[in-house]
Protein backbone atom coordinates (compact mmCIF):
# COMPACT_ATOMS: atom_id res chain seq x y z
CA UNK A 1 0.00 0.00 0.00
CA UNK A 2 1.13 3.36 -0.79
CA UNK A 3 1.74 6.88 1.24
CA UNK A 4 -1.57 8.54 1.12
CA UNK A 5 0.59 11.88 1.06
CA UNK A 6 2.68 10.09 -1.66
CA UNK A 7 -0.39 9.72 -3.48
CA UNK A 8 -2.17 13.08 -2.97
CA UNK A 9 1.02 14.84 -3.49
CA UNK A 10 1.94 12.91 -6.91
CA UNK A 11 -1.60 11.67 -8.51
CA UNK A 12 -0.14 11.58 -12.17
CA UNK A 13 3.24 9.51 -11.33
CA UNK A 14 1.00 6.99 -9.29
CA UNK A 15 -1.73 7.17 -12.66
CA UNK A 16 1.44 6.33 -14.67
CA UNK A 17 2.43 3.99 -12.66
CA UNK A 18 -0.94 1.76 -12.59
CA UNK A 19 -1.00 2.51 -16.52
CA UNK A 20 2.58 0.79 -17.01
CA UNK A 21 0.84 -2.32 -15.17
CA UNK A 22 -1.79 -1.81 -17.55
CA UNK A 23 -4.78 -1.76 -14.81
CA UNK A 24 -5.93 1.10 -16.67
CA UNK A 25 -9.19 0.49 -14.47
CA UNK A 26 -8.05 1.41 -11.13
CA UNK A 27 -7.57 5.05 -12.70
CA UNK A 28 -9.75 6.63 -11.15
CA UNK A 29 -8.93 5.42 -7.54
CA UNK A 30 -6.43 7.75 -7.67
CA UNK A 31 -8.65 10.63 -7.84
CA UNK A 32 -11.65 8.16 -5.56
CA UNK A 33 -8.75 8.65 -2.72
CA UNK A 34 -7.44 11.97 -3.44
CA UNK A 35 -11.06 13.63 -3.11
CA UNK A 36 -12.27 11.57 0.10
CA UNK A 37 -8.68 12.77 1.52
CA UNK A 38 -9.83 16.10 1.11
CA UNK A 39 -13.17 15.92 3.15
CA UNK A 40 -10.91 13.46 5.70
CA UNK A 41 -8.91 16.60 6.33
CA UNK A 42 -11.78 19.34 6.22
CA UNK A 43 -13.22 17.16 8.85
CA UNK A 44 -10.41 16.79 10.72
CA UNK A 45 -9.75 21.12 11.01
CA UNK A 46 -13.08 21.13 11.75
CA UNK A 47 -12.50 18.29 14.83
CA UNK A 48 -9.80 20.61 15.96
CA UNK A 49 -11.44 24.06 16.34
CA UNK A 50 -14.17 22.54 18.28
CA UNK A 51 -12.17 21.17 20.64
CA UNK A 52 -10.31 24.39 20.57
CA UNK A 53 -13.28 25.82 21.45
CA UNK A 54 -14.43 23.07 23.73
CA UNK A 55 -11.19 23.91 25.88
CA UNK A 56 -11.96 27.63 26.27
CA UNK A 57 -15.77 26.81 27.17
CA UNK A 58 -14.31 24.32 30.01
CA UNK A 59 -11.71 26.91 31.46
CA UNK A 60 -14.07 29.78 31.17
CA UNK A 61 -17.14 27.57 33.00
CA UNK A 62 -14.07 26.61 35.58
CA UNK A 63 -13.54 30.31 36.14
CA UNK A 64 -18.04 31.45 36.66
CA UNK A 65 -18.44 28.25 39.64
CA UNK A 66 -15.57 30.02 41.11
CA UNK A 67 -17.28 33.47 40.83
CA UNK A 68 -20.68 31.55 41.71
CA UNK A 69 -21.99 32.63 38.10
CA UNK A 70 -23.67 29.11 38.64
CA UNK A 71 -26.27 29.97 35.51
CA UNK A 72 -23.87 31.65 32.51
CA UNK A 73 -21.95 27.95 33.91
CA UNK A 74 -24.61 25.84 33.09
CA UNK A 75 -25.36 27.76 29.17
CA UNK A 76 -21.83 27.66 28.75
CA UNK A 77 -22.07 23.90 29.95
CA UNK A 78 -24.93 22.77 27.25
CA UNK A 79 -22.77 24.41 24.66
CA UNK A 80 -19.99 22.10 25.27
CA UNK A 81 -22.13 18.99 25.63
CA UNK A 82 -23.12 20.36 21.56
CA UNK A 83 -19.68 20.46 20.89
CA UNK A 84 -18.68 16.62 22.07
CA UNK A 85 -22.22 15.77 20.14
CA UNK A 86 -21.16 17.77 17.17
CA UNK A 87 -17.40 16.07 17.51
CA UNK A 88 -18.59 12.52 18.11
CA UNK A 89 -20.62 12.90 14.58
CA UNK A 90 -17.05 14.09 13.11
CA UNK A 91 -15.18 11.68 14.51
CA UNK A 92 -17.57 8.70 12.95
CA UNK A 93 -17.43 10.17 9.56
CA UNK A 94 -13.67 10.77 10.06
CA UNK A 95 -13.71 6.57 10.66
CA UNK A 96 -16.20 5.80 8.28
CA UNK A 97 -13.96 7.90 5.09
CA UNK A 98 -10.91 6.89 6.41
CA UNK A 99 -11.75 2.93 6.22
CA UNK A 100 -13.18 3.56 2.44
CA UNK A 101 -9.69 5.11 1.89
CA UNK A 102 -7.59 2.12 3.04
CA UNK A 103 -9.91 -0.06 1.04
CA UNK A 104 -9.25 1.84 -2.14
CA UNK A 105 -5.59 2.46 -1.25
CA UNK A 106 -5.23 -0.88 -1.49
CA UNK A 107 -5.91 -1.59 -4.53
CA UNK A 108 -3.87 0.73 -5.65
CA UNK A 109 -0.68 -0.87 -6.88
CA UNK A 110 2.60 -0.39 -5.38
CA UNK A 111 5.34 1.87 -7.08
CA UNK A 112 7.53 -0.28 -10.09
CA UNK A 113 11.67 0.07 -10.05
CA UNK A 114 12.32 2.36 -12.76
CA UNK A 115 13.83 -0.25 -14.83
CA UNK A 116 11.48 -2.84 -14.43
CA UNK A 117 10.62 -3.42 -18.16
CA UNK A 118 7.31 -2.70 -19.54
CA UNK A 119 4.89 -5.73 -20.74
CA UNK A 120 1.52 -6.85 -20.71
CA UNK A 121 2.39 -10.26 -19.21
CA UNK A 122 4.75 -13.20 -17.97
CA UNK A 123 5.38 -12.97 -22.38
CA UNK A 124 7.13 -10.10 -21.97
CA UNK A 125 9.15 -11.16 -19.54
CA UNK A 126 13.24 -9.71 -20.27
CA UNK A 127 15.95 -13.01 -19.98
CA UNK A 128 18.46 -11.34 -18.19
CA UNK A 129 21.32 -14.29 -17.44
CA UNK A 130 22.00 -17.67 -17.89
CA UNK A 131 23.95 -20.18 -15.75
CA UNK A 132 25.34 -23.77 -16.07
CA UNK A 133 25.00 -25.14 -19.60
CA UNK A 134 21.76 -26.86 -20.85
CA UNK A 135 22.25 -30.35 -21.30
CA UNK A 136 20.96 -31.75 -24.62
CA UNK A 137 21.28 -35.86 -23.87
CA UNK A 138 21.57 -38.25 -26.74
CA UNK A 139 18.87 -40.25 -25.12
CA UNK A 140 15.13 -39.86 -24.57
CA UNK A 141 14.17 -38.21 -21.23
CA UNK A 142 10.94 -39.44 -19.84
CA UNK A 143 8.13 -37.13 -18.69
CA UNK A 144 9.11 -36.60 -15.06
CA UNK A 145 5.59 -38.62 -13.69
CA UNK A 146 6.25 -41.64 -15.90
CA UNK A 147 10.33 -41.40 -14.27
CA UNK A 148 8.29 -40.88 -10.75
CA UNK A 149 6.71 -43.66 -11.57
CA UNK A 150 9.24 -45.95 -12.81
CA UNK A 151 10.36 -45.79 -9.41
CA UNK A 152 7.08 -46.48 -8.14
CA UNK A 153 7.25 -42.89 -6.69
CA UNK A 154 4.09 -41.62 -7.22
CA UNK A 155 0.25 -42.23 -7.21
CA UNK A 156 -1.89 -39.82 -8.42
CA UNK A 157 -4.58 -41.88 -9.19
CA UNK A 158 -5.63 -43.05 -5.35
CA UNK A 159 -5.04 -39.34 -4.81
CA UNK A 160 -7.97 -38.33 -7.33
CA UNK A 161 -9.72 -40.89 -5.66
CA UNK A 162 -9.39 -39.75 -1.56
CA UNK A 163 -8.56 -35.65 -2.69
CA UNK A 164 -9.44 -34.79 -6.81
CA UNK A 165 -7.82 -33.61 -9.29
CA UNK A 166 -4.14 -31.61 -7.83
CA UNK A 167 -3.28 -34.00 -5.49
CA UNK A 168 -0.43 -37.19 -5.22
CA UNK A 169 1.27 -40.07 -2.85
CA UNK A 170 4.92 -39.70 -3.30
CA UNK A 171 6.32 -43.10 -1.63
CA UNK A 172 9.65 -44.77 -1.63
CA UNK A 173 13.07 -42.93 -3.04
CA UNK A 174 10.98 -40.24 -4.97
CA UNK A 175 9.30 -38.91 -1.78
CA UNK A 176 12.68 -39.74 -0.04
CA UNK A 177 14.42 -36.97 -2.50
CA UNK A 178 11.81 -35.24 -2.03
CA UNK A 179 12.27 -34.69 2.07
CA UNK A 180 16.08 -34.74 1.15
CA UNK A 181 16.17 -31.22 -0.80
CA UNK A 182 14.15 -29.57 1.57
CA UNK A 183 16.37 -30.69 4.65
CA UNK A 184 19.29 -29.81 2.66
CA UNK A 185 17.70 -26.39 1.26
CA UNK A 186 17.29 -25.68 4.97
CA UNK A 187 20.80 -26.49 5.50
CA UNK A 188 21.98 -24.40 2.63
CA UNK A 189 20.05 -20.89 3.91
CA UNK A 190 20.89 -21.73 7.52
CA UNK A 191 24.74 -21.99 6.70
CA UNK A 192 23.60 -18.30 4.87
CA UNK A 193 23.44 -16.56 8.26
CA UNK A 194 19.42 -17.38 8.04
CA UNK A 195 17.22 -18.11 11.11
CA UNK A 196 14.98 -21.34 10.57
CA UNK A 197 11.40 -21.50 11.29
CA UNK A 198 8.71 -23.35 10.97
CA UNK A 199 5.41 -21.03 10.89
CA UNK A 200 1.59 -21.20 11.57
CA UNK A 201 -0.25 -23.18 8.56
CA UNK A 202 -3.11 -21.21 8.73
CA UNK A 203 -3.63 -17.36 9.24
CA UNK A 204 -6.11 -14.73 10.18
CA UNK A 205 -8.13 -12.81 7.20
CA UNK A 206 -6.75 -9.60 8.32
CA UNK A 207 -2.84 -11.00 8.23
CA UNK A 208 -4.04 -12.75 4.49
CA UNK A 209 -5.31 -8.74 3.44
CA UNK A 210 -2.05 -7.49 4.60
CA UNK A 211 0.60 -9.49 2.83
CA UNK A 212 -1.34 -9.86 -0.78
CA UNK A 213 -3.99 -8.06 -3.04
CA UNK A 214 -7.72 -9.03 -2.87
CA UNK A 215 -7.10 -10.54 -6.38
CA UNK A 216 -4.40 -12.79 -5.15
CA UNK A 217 -6.41 -13.76 -2.02
CA UNK A 218 -9.41 -14.59 -3.95
CA UNK A 219 -7.47 -16.72 -6.70
CA UNK A 220 -4.97 -18.38 -4.06
CA UNK A 221 -6.60 -18.66 -0.97
CA UNK A 222 -8.38 -21.68 0.79
CA UNK A 223 -10.82 -20.33 3.76
CA UNK A 224 -11.57 -22.54 6.88
CA UNK A 225 -15.45 -22.42 6.31
CA UNK A 226 -16.82 -21.31 9.61
CA UNK A 227 -13.53 -19.41 10.76
CA UNK A 228 -11.74 -16.38 9.83
CA UNK A 229 -8.62 -18.53 9.31
CA UNK A 230 -6.77 -19.05 5.69
CA UNK A 231 -4.37 -21.82 4.47
CA UNK A 232 -1.57 -20.06 3.85
CA UNK A 233 -0.58 -20.50 0.23
CA UNK A 234 3.37 -19.93 1.02
CA UNK A 235 5.22 -19.82 4.23
CA UNK A 236 6.44 -15.82 3.20
CA UNK A 237 2.72 -15.34 4.32
CA UNK A 238 2.79 -16.13 8.07
CA UNK A 239 6.75 -15.11 8.19
CA UNK A 240 5.73 -11.46 6.98
CA UNK A 241 2.51 -11.35 9.51
CA UNK A 242 4.57 -12.62 12.14
CA UNK A 243 5.61 -8.81 12.65
CA UNK A 244 2.79 -7.12 12.33
CA UNK A 245 1.91 -4.27 14.50
CA UNK A 246 5.49 -4.06 15.33
CA UNK A 247 7.70 -1.41 16.21
CA UNK A 248 11.37 -3.12 15.56
CA UNK A 249 14.91 -1.70 16.67
CA UNK A 250 17.26 -0.53 14.13
CA UNK A 251 20.09 -2.61 15.65
CA UNK A 252 17.98 -6.06 14.85
CA UNK A 253 17.57 -5.28 10.87
CA UNK A 254 17.95 -7.49 8.76
CA UNK A 255 15.64 -9.73 10.11
CA UNK A 256 16.89 -12.95 7.89
CA UNK A 257 14.55 -15.98 8.58
CA UNK A 258 13.97 -19.09 6.30
CA UNK A 259 11.01 -21.33 6.92
CA UNK A 260 9.38 -25.22 6.26
CA UNK A 261 5.15 -25.24 5.34
CA UNK A 262 3.52 -26.88 3.36
CA UNK A 263 1.66 -24.53 0.92
CA UNK A 264 -1.97 -24.55 -0.20
CA UNK A 265 -3.37 -22.91 -3.71
CA UNK A 266 -6.43 -23.03 -5.65
CA UNK A 267 -4.71 -21.84 -8.64
CA UNK A 268 -7.93 -20.15 -10.06
CA UNK A 269 -6.64 -17.91 -13.08
CA UNK A 270 -3.44 -20.18 -13.54
CA UNK A 271 -2.84 -22.12 -16.49
CA UNK A 272 -4.53 -24.60 -14.82
CA UNK A 273 -4.12 -28.12 -12.87
CA UNK A 274 -2.34 -30.77 -14.10
CA UNK A 275 -3.88 -34.75 -14.25
CA UNK A 276 -0.26 -36.39 -14.89
CA UNK A 277 2.02 -34.77 -13.43
CA UNK A 278 3.25 -32.10 -10.15
CA UNK A 279 3.66 -28.67 -11.84
CA UNK A 280 0.99 -27.24 -10.84
CA UNK A 281 -1.14 -28.57 -7.88
CA UNK A 282 -3.17 -27.66 -5.01
CA UNK A 283 -0.94 -28.91 -2.16
CA UNK A 284 3.41 -28.93 -2.17
CA UNK A 285 6.38 -28.51 0.30
CA UNK A 286 8.30 -25.49 0.38
CA UNK A 287 11.26 -23.89 1.82
CA UNK A 288 11.37 -20.05 1.60
CA UNK A 289 13.13 -17.18 2.63
CA UNK A 290 12.31 -13.44 4.13
CA UNK A 291 13.65 -10.68 5.05
CA UNK A 292 13.03 -7.64 6.68
CA UNK A 293 15.50 -4.69 6.62
CA UNK A 294 15.87 -0.94 6.44
CA UNK A 295 15.11 1.07 3.21
CA UNK A 296 18.17 1.70 1.76
CA UNK A 297 19.54 -2.34 1.83
CA UNK A 298 16.81 -3.71 0.00
CA UNK A 299 17.85 -3.70 -3.09
CA UNK A 300 21.19 -5.32 -2.07
CA UNK A 301 19.17 -7.90 -0.38
CA UNK A 302 17.13 -8.72 -3.68
CA UNK A 303 20.42 -9.29 -5.28
CA UNK A 304 21.48 -11.44 -3.00
CA UNK A 305 18.43 -13.77 -2.65
CA UNK A 306 18.55 -14.21 -5.86
CA UNK A 307 22.09 -15.11 -6.44
CA UNK A 308 21.45 -17.71 -3.33
CA UNK A 309 18.66 -19.66 -5.66
CA UNK A 310 20.89 -19.76 -8.36
CA UNK A 311 24.19 -20.90 -6.46
CA UNK A 312 21.62 -24.01 -4.53
CA UNK A 313 20.44 -25.06 -7.96
CA UNK A 314 23.74 -25.00 -9.77
CA UNK A 315 24.68 -27.39 -6.79
CA UNK A 316 22.23 -29.58 -7.92
CA UNK A 317 23.87 -30.03 -11.37
CA UNK A 318 21.03 -28.08 -12.77
CA UNK A 319 21.08 -25.07 -15.08
CA UNK A 320 19.46 -22.02 -14.58
CA UNK A 321 18.39 -18.52 -16.15
CA UNK A 322 16.96 -15.60 -14.20
CA UNK A 323 14.08 -14.02 -15.80
CA UNK A 324 13.38 -10.08 -15.06
CA UNK A 325 8.84 -9.71 -14.48
CA UNK A 326 7.94 -6.99 -16.38
CA UNK A 327 5.39 -4.51 -15.20
CA UNK A 328 1.95 -6.39 -16.72
CA UNK A 329 3.88 -9.43 -14.70
CA UNK A 330 3.79 -8.07 -10.88
CA UNK A 331 1.95 -8.60 -8.33
CA UNK A 332 0.00 -5.17 -7.11
CA UNK A 333 2.82 -5.38 -3.87
CA UNK A 334 5.56 -5.90 -5.78
CA UNK A 335 8.42 -3.16 -6.65
CA UNK A 336 10.68 -5.96 -8.57
CA UNK A 337 10.64 -9.41 -9.10
CA UNK A 338 12.18 -12.06 -10.78
CA UNK A 339 11.69 -15.48 -11.80
CA UNK A 340 14.48 -18.15 -11.40
CA UNK A 341 14.02 -20.93 -14.19
CA UNK A 342 15.63 -24.28 -14.21
CA UNK A 343 15.80 -26.21 -17.83
CA UNK A 344 14.29 -29.25 -18.48
CA UNK A 345 16.36 -31.31 -20.94
CA UNK A 346 12.89 -33.13 -21.85
CA UNK A 347 11.36 -30.18 -23.39
CA UNK A 348 14.65 -28.29 -24.19
CA UNK A 349 13.11 -25.54 -22.59
CA UNK A 350 13.40 -23.21 -18.96
CA UNK A 351 10.40 -23.30 -16.30
CA UNK A 352 9.98 -21.69 -13.07
CA UNK A 353 11.23 -23.09 -10.31
CA UNK A 354 11.90 -20.14 -7.87
CA UNK A 355 10.78 -16.03 -7.52
CA UNK A 356 12.37 -13.38 -5.76
CA UNK A 357 10.65 -10.29 -4.84
CA UNK A 358 11.68 -6.23 -3.48
CA UNK A 359 7.85 -5.11 -2.15
CA UNK A 360 9.78 -2.01 -0.72
CA UNK A 361 7.66 -0.85 2.16
CA UNK A 362 4.01 -1.88 0.54
CA UNK A 363 3.57 -5.06 3.13
CA UNK A 364 5.03 -3.17 5.76
CA UNK A 365 2.26 -0.22 5.26
CA UNK A 366 -0.70 -2.73 5.61
CA UNK A 367 0.38 -4.61 8.64
CA UNK A 368 2.14 -1.83 10.50
CA UNK A 369 5.37 -3.25 10.92
CA UNK A 370 8.24 -0.10 11.28
CA UNK A 371 11.29 0.03 12.50
CA UNK A 372 12.88 2.86 15.17
CA UNK A 373 15.87 4.64 14.14
CA UNK A 374 18.53 5.42 16.93
CA UNK A 375 17.10 9.15 16.47
CA UNK A 376 13.97 8.31 17.80
CA UNK A 377 11.94 7.74 14.66
CA UNK A 378 9.70 5.65 12.99
CA UNK A 379 10.23 4.09 9.52
CA UNK A 380 8.34 1.66 7.63
CA UNK A 381 10.67 -1.47 6.87
CA UNK A 382 11.38 -3.23 3.69
CA UNK A 383 10.37 -6.68 3.16
CA UNK A 384 11.51 -9.26 0.73
CA UNK A 385 10.69 -13.07 -0.28
CA UNK A 386 12.01 -15.69 -1.90
CA UNK A 387 11.67 -19.79 -2.58
CA UNK A 388 14.52 -21.66 -2.07
CA UNK A 389 12.86 -24.99 -2.90
CA UNK A 390 9.35 -25.73 -3.95
CA UNK A 391 9.09 -29.23 -4.15
CA UNK A 392 8.04 -31.57 -6.11
CA UNK A 393 8.12 -28.50 -8.63
CA UNK A 394 11.85 -28.99 -8.52
CA UNK A 395 11.82 -32.12 -8.64
CA UNK A 396 10.95 -32.27 -12.31
CA UNK A 397 14.22 -30.49 -12.99
CA UNK A 398 16.25 -32.62 -10.88
CA UNK A 399 15.06 -35.70 -11.71
CA UNK A 400 15.37 -35.01 -15.60
CA UNK A 401 18.87 -33.06 -15.42
CA UNK A 402 20.06 -36.04 -13.35
CA UNK A 403 18.11 -38.73 -15.26
CA UNK A 404 21.34 -41.27 -16.44
CA UNK A 405 20.53 -43.46 -19.62
CA UNK A 406 20.23 -46.57 -17.74
CA UNK A 407 17.01 -44.99 -16.12
CA UNK A 408 18.66 -44.38 -12.64
CA UNK A 409 19.33 -40.70 -10.99
CA UNK A 410 22.28 -39.64 -10.17
CA UNK A 411 22.76 -37.85 -6.58
CA UNK A 412 25.30 -34.83 -6.57
CA UNK A 413 27.50 -35.19 -3.85
CA UNK A 414 26.14 -32.18 -1.61
CA UNK A 415 22.44 -34.39 -1.35
CA UNK A 416 23.83 -37.55 -0.68
CA UNK A 417 23.89 -36.81 3.47
CA UNK A 418 20.50 -36.94 3.19
CA UNK A 419 19.99 -39.91 0.71
CA UNK A 420 21.56 -41.91 2.97
CA UNK A 421 24.76 -42.05 1.27
CA UNK A 422 23.41 -43.23 -1.63
CA UNK A 423 25.32 -41.90 -5.11
CA UNK A 424 22.00 -42.80 -7.31
CA UNK A 425 18.57 -44.44 -6.99
CA UNK A 426 17.90 -47.19 -9.24
CA UNK A 427 14.69 -48.85 -10.73
CA UNK A 428 13.68 -51.63 -8.55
Amino acid sequence: MLDRKFVRENPEKVKENIKKKFQEEKLGLVDDVIALDEKVRKLKLEGDELRKERNSKSDEIGLLFKEKKVEEANTLKEKVKEINEKLVSIEEEETKLNEEITAKMMMIPNMIAPDVPIGKNDEENVDEAHFGEPKVFDYEIPYHADIMASFDGIDKDSAGKVSGTGFYYLMGDIARLHSAVLAYARDFMIDKGFTYCIPPFMIHGDAVNGVMSFEEKENMMYKIEGEDLYLIGTSEHSMIAKFKDQILKESDLPITMTSYSPCFRKEIGSHGIEERGVYRIHQFEKQEMIVICKPEDSEAWYDKMWNFSVELFRSLNIPVRKLVCCSGDLADLKYRSCDIEAWSPRQQKYFEVCSCSNLTDAQARRLSIKYKKENGEKEYAHTLNNTVIAPPRMLIAFLENNYQEDGSILIPKVLRPYMGGKEKIEKK
